[in-house]
């Protein structure tokens, strides 16, 4: 019983995700302001990094754990220089 619970609460914070996802890409497509695109990227790699771990947990695989924390710190390290780029219009100084 405890296994269909957890694939079932698996597949449900994945079609979650996708929708989160949806959302971001609307965001990041129409929104009015630079800012709001970059806030939309920024929620796209933390939902995509969630649906790479629920994906690994799906598995039992940790190559998929492995390649959510590549795309955290590449998530991070883009949103500062995206961040640093509309503050001062350069990123490297």
């Amino acid at each position: 019983m405890t296994g269909a619970i957890l694939l079932w609460s698996v597949a449900a914070a994945q079609a979650m995700l996708v929708a989160a996802m949806g959302c971001c890409t609307y965001r990041l497509i129409f929104g009015p302001r630079a800012q709001d695109r970059v806030l939309g990227l920024d929620a796209m790699y933390v939902s995509a990094m969630l649906l790479v771990l629920t994906i690994g947990i799906r598995t039992g695989s940790t190559v998929y754990f492995e390649g959510a924390l590549i795309i955290a710190v590449l998530g991070f390290v883009s949103t500062i220089a995206l961040a640093k780029f509309l503050m001062r219009g350069e990123v490297i100084e």
